[in-house]
């Protein structure tokens, strides 16, 4: 084992000693020795099966057979979400099969930050990962289950569903995946026409005919956003079974995959034999294996958030820190696309998550010792998927990249330190994805130019105001402030400024997510501006330095000047209200700091 990663990973352990003792005290508490429904009235089972069909009332009434409750994301607005519409009758059909009943339980809401970017309903994003993890609660409140499938993929929804597993830890959960979209527009060329746009080269037709050739049907976005990283770190984290998250959807395989997830769930419950509740089977080593995932595929910096809320569901406390000190050892083996031209289902066909775990496990980079839902050891997940004659079947994977492209080998890293920096000075802390920008990009020092709205940069660059070497601050963008939306709209311009040769970064308490690139950016400031963060005090004009080498977020102003300093908040209210935000004020009000998850609810 990697010193550095045993390290973390005791200290994850002895740090979360007293919560996590009273996690597991929690489930146990809830835990039955029989099938849940059991504990419930005659009333309240006959509500449970009401509408159940006759055999399936036969089995709920002889306490002997599993019910598993179904949680789906489905809707036919997300493209990753739509093969959903027909999972939960499959679902029910396999578990048939093994002599269980399945129930679908709850939907959960799911929306499309694609589909906001840029817009009102943007700031109701990283809430609805509370909103999902209590719409699940709700529907496994009803105490009428022994195991659980979850099904989910894009951004917010799978954080929120394993908060809402972790809360029921005491249930067996295994989460089924439904696959990218096949290939479309290439990477670079989207990149290019986004840039002609943004400097007025091509018309709005032009750009939406290059959008709808990149995202064009049912799946995943093939790019390496939060969508694709929820995959890549379910899998490692053992909740996936091996080599499922990146099968597309509506293929032979897939529907075996899935197939194979509902009796997979069954092995597990109490009743089985083989009990292997989700709370058990998420401890400290699963977690860390989950951040060396981020790290060494250059993921999504919105799991700078995510994981750590999802591990304080499950009594583990991670931190920023954790983060960087593994990125130090843990080295960049894949390029996908914004680190590199690949898509996800290149990075598939190269050799996918059985090879990036293959080369970590041979350099003692991960918690191999460690429960999942397909057994004890992680060294399981080199295995690979397959049909065998029609039946599903696992065998070795590649043992070597099939596109050297886009996975490396251990011994020839893309980068020899993970795709994500953590930040630290006078600014407070921030998180960079270093892997998407090249080395020489990541130092500036430059005069700032100061916004309170995403929306006036784009205004600025036009009229010419940013075309020199600046740091461009975006304010006011927290959890708190206006619910912290992603800032995607800002990168075409900026992208545009580097090309000019300038020097430029972006400091902001809002988020990019995976989908950051070439720009230098400091994002998720914490303390944010808001909350009294130093960010508040900026002014257009004053130097800033932006180091994601060394790790370094400095307002280069003396100190008593900033003491001197007072601060008017912007009137925000404006933005608390309108498509629906005025229903999410209390909440909103309640979000902890991104360092601490962003998040409202109380383990």
């Amino acid at each position: 084992m990697n010193p550095t990663v045993a390290r973390v990973t005791q200290r994850v352990i002895d740090r979360s000693l007293a919560t996590r003792a009273a996690y597991l005290a929690r489930i146990d508490a809830a835990r039955a020795k029989t099938v849940h429904r059991s504990q419930l009235a005659c009333g309240n089972l006959a509500h449970g099966f009401a509408a159940c069909q006759p055999d399936d009332k036969l089995a709920l009434k002889s306490m002997t057979r599993n019910d598993i409750a179904i949680i789906n994301s489905y809707n036919d607005m997300l493209s990753a979400h739509q093969p959903y519409e027909h999972y939960p009758q499959r679902l029910k059909n396999a578990l048939h099969g093994v002599g269980a009943v399945g129930q679908m339980a709850a939907g959960v809401p799911a929306m499309c930050d694609g589909v906001t970017q840029g817009q009102d309903g943007m700031e109701l994003s990283l809430m609805s990962r509370e909103i999902i993890a209590m719409s699940a609660a709700i529907g496994l409140s009803h105490n009428m289950f022994d195991g659980a499938l979850y099904l989910g993929i894009c951004d917010k929804i799978v954080p929120g569903l394993v908060m809402a597993a972790l809360s029921f830890g005491h249930l067996p959960a295994v989460f089924v995946p439904a696959g990218p979209m096949p290939s479309g527009l290439p990477n670079k060329e989207k990149v290019r026409v986004r840039q002609l746009y943004a400097e007025g080269k091509i018309d709005r037709e032009g750009m939406l005919e290059a959008e709808a050739a990149s995202y064009h049907s049912a799946g995943t976005c093939t790019f390496y956003g939060t969508a694709n990283s929820n995959q890549m770190v379910m899998e490692m984290m053992g909740l996936h079974l091996p080599g499922s998250s990146f099968i597309q959807p509506n293929t032979p395989l897939r529907d075996a995959l899935t197939d194979a997830a509902a009796v997979q769930v069954t092995r597990l419950t109490e009743n089985s034999g083989n009990y292997l509740p989700i709370g058990r089977l998420v401890d400290e080593k699963v977690i860390v294996n989950g951040i060396i995932a981020l790290l060494t595929t250059g993921g999504s910096t919105n799991h700078t958030m995510h994981l750590v809320a999802m591990a304080r569901a499950a009594g583990i406390i991670i931190n920023w820190d954790d983060f960087s000190e593994l990125s130090d050892v843990v080295p960049l083996l894949s390029r996908i696309y914004p680190n590199g031209p690949a898509d996800i289902n290149q990075f598939h066909d190269a050799g996918g998550v059985q090879l990036v775990i293959r080369e970590l496990l041979t350099g003692g980079l991960l918690n191999e010792d460690v429960h999942t839902i397909a057994g004890f050891g992680l060294s399981r997940y080199t295995m690979e998927p397959w049909l065998d004659q029609g039946v599903l079947a696992w065998r070795e994977s590649a043992e070597t990249s099939r596109d050297p492209k886009v996975i490396a080998s251990l011994d020839n890293p893309f980068e020899h330190h993970g795709g994500t920096k953590v930040l630290d000075g006078n600014l407070g802390r921030a998180v960079m994805k270093t892997s998407a920008v090249p080395a020489v990009n990541q130092v500036i020092e430059a005069p700032a130019v100061v916004f309170e709205s995403q929306h006036d940069v784009g205004p600025a660059f036009d009229a010419g105001e940013l075309n020199k070497d600046c740091v461009i601050v975006v304010r006011y963008q927290g959890p708190r402030a206006n619910g912290m939306p992603e800032l995607h709209k800002l990168m075409p311009p900026l992208g545009v400024l580097l090309d000019r040769g300038y020097k430029v970064a972006l400091v902001t308490d809002g988020r990019l997510s995976g989908a950051s690139g070439k720009v230098p950016a400091a994002i998720h400031v914490t303390p944010e501006a808001y909350t009294g963060g130093l960010m508040a005090k900026i002014q257009t004009g004053d130097r800033v330095r932006v180091n994601g080498l060394t790790g370094e977020l400095s307002l280069l102003v003396d100190a008593a000047v900033l003491a001197q300093r007072v601060v008017s908040q912007p009137d925000l209210s404006a933005e608390h209200i309108g498509c629906g935000r005025e229903l999410f004020g209390a909440l909103r009000g309640q979000l902890s700091g991104a360092e601490q998850g962003a998040s409202c609810i109380s383990f």
